[in-house]
């Protein structure tokens, strides 16, 4: 993919819960103690947010706790090319509910502007992020296919870029901006979460090596597969 190595099965650590719900919680109390470290390492809490039904339950635990929100940089790790108030797209799921609820500064939220348009979104959200890396923790999910933020199988994706276009999404809208494997792995923490039954295969040609996104993604320091037993099949 591009010259970039996939992250080996090995490298990362796999955590199986019960259900979604129980993903959801064991993700927030996670997040608590990466905020802590983070701020306490350099005063701020840098995060990139996913999109997607298994992260907006996480948004919903999230928008009910106390947490030290004026320490808090918000990302997107994708976005649509739709306009903003579309429901489609990744940043009014999350502001609705998530972001409404909370009192993280306004100026340290970055959406990414994908009503630009593709080309002209990615080269300005490069801009917004190309001095805050490395991300404290990148959370992600994981679709049907294999694909991870706005990187599909089957794919080109740019290495050589923060943020890219997509101009060929397997499903609606096609257009898209997302950023890169290198990107998204500059953290020091990143949590891929996949609940569902719905995932078993993806789970499954994943753990077999197959050539697929999210074996790519990687972290510094931390890298945790946190799944529900229905996407592993158990």
């Amino acid at each position: 993919m591009n010259n970039v190595l996939r992250t080996p099965i090995s490298e990362s650590q796999w955590i199986s819960y019960k259900n979604a719900g129980a993903v959801a919680k064991a993700v927030c109390d996670a997040i608590r103690i990466a905020e802590k470290a983070a701020i306490e390492e350099h005063g701020a809490f840098k995060i990139v947010l996913a999109g997607g039904t298994t992260p907006k339950h996480i948004y919903q635990l999230l928008a009910k706790e106390k947490h030290d929100w004026e320490h808090w940089h918000v990302y997107l790790g994708d976005e649509r090319c739709l306009p903003v108030d579309d429901p489609e797209r990744n940043s009014l799921m999350i502001q609705e509910n998530f972001l409404d609820h909370v009192d993280i500064p306004k100026d340290q939220i970055h959406m990414i502007p994908a009503e630009l348009g593709a080309e002209k979104a990615a080269q300005v959200y490069a801009t917004t992020i190309k001095d805050v890396l490395p991300f404290d923790l990148v959370l992600l999910g994981m679709g049907e296919d294999g694909h991870t933020a706005s990187l599909f199988p089957q794919h080109k994706n740019p290495s050589n870029t923060f943020v890219h276009a997509v101009y060929d999404a397997p499903k609606p809208p096609v257009h898209r901006v997302s950023m890169s494997i290198q990107c998204l792995s500059n953290t020091i923490v990143a949590f891929l979460i996949i609940t569902g039954k719905s995932k078993q295969q993806a789970i499954g040609t994943w753990r077999t090596g197959e050539d697929l996104p999210i074996a790519y993604i990687s972290a510094k320091e931390s890298l945790k597969v946190m799944l529900d037993h229905d996407a592993l099949g158990i």
